[in-house]
């Protein structure tokens, strides 16, 4: 591989939002963010849903997404 060009490939927590679950992986993702995890300090990805939320996975059924894509963003940029 060339040097220099690879992002670095390390530990980072996630966190699910939806669940409070977090769990411990590897990740080349940027953030500025970090947790302290099992008595180390990793860097932390805050997701809205991941499989211990989502209801494939857990067999839950429920309502993950009320207001569209669209609404949503144009909520969040001010636009109506």
């Amino acid at each position: 591989m060339r040097q220099g060009i690879h992002p670095e490939y390390r530990e980072v927590v996630f966190h699910d939002l939806t669940s409070d679950e977090k769990f411990l992986t590897r990740s080349a993702i940027e953030t500025k963010e970090t947790i302290d995890f099992e008595g180390e300090t990793y860097p932390l990805i805050k997701v809205e849903i991941s499989s211990a939320s989502h209801p494939y996975y857990t067999g839950k059924k429920s309502a993950i997404n009320k207001a569209g894509r669209v609404e949503r963003f144009n909520k969040k940029y001010g636009r109506s």
